[in-house]
């Protein structure tokens, strides 16, 4: 992992998915090419409530599978993938929704975490914040106040 990017630390919110699809739709307004990482699980879940979280607006994205995704759908602005490897070399923004510190951080340049009130969710936020700043990231709280 190379010591060359910027980390923002998101904390505080009770809703973090839904935070996230908030922060998704700024990116993507502000043509941003996003990749987020976490749980399977997580991002089954984010994949849902993005298309249903704004019944005004759509925010074009992919949940990337096992499957090859077919080439036309790799220009899309956001991607949720469990795999960083599956993701595209454009992005250079990375949404870490897991609990550790994602692999091969190298091509991104600006790192969001996204850190709930639950105590777990902190706990292992900490963590990262720690491994981060190891690596030499430069690294910025942003408490959120919903």
């Amino acid at each position: 992992m190379t010591a060359v990017g910027r980390v923002e630390f998101h904390h505080g919110m009770p809703d973090k998915l839904g935070y996230a699809c908030r922060l998704l739709r700024k990116a993507y307004k502000a043509g941003a090419k996003v990749v987020v990482t976490g749980e399977a699980a997580v991002l089954k879940e984010l994949d849902r409530q993005l298309w249903t979280f704004d019944e005004q607006e759509f925010l074009p994205h992919i949940l990337v599978g096992d499957k090859p995704l077919p080439s036309r759908l790799h220009d899309t602005p956001v991607w949720l993938t469990t795999d960083l490897a599956q993701a595209p070399a454009h992005p250079a923004v990375l949404v870490n929704l897991g609990g550790d510190v994602p692999a091969d951080l190298s091509r991104y340049q600006r790192l969001f975490e996204v850190v709930s009130l639950q105590p777990d969710d902190r706990q292992r936020g900490r963590q990262r914040w720690k491994a981060y700043a190891a690596m030499g990231w430069e690294v910025h709280p942003h408490e959120v106040k919903e």
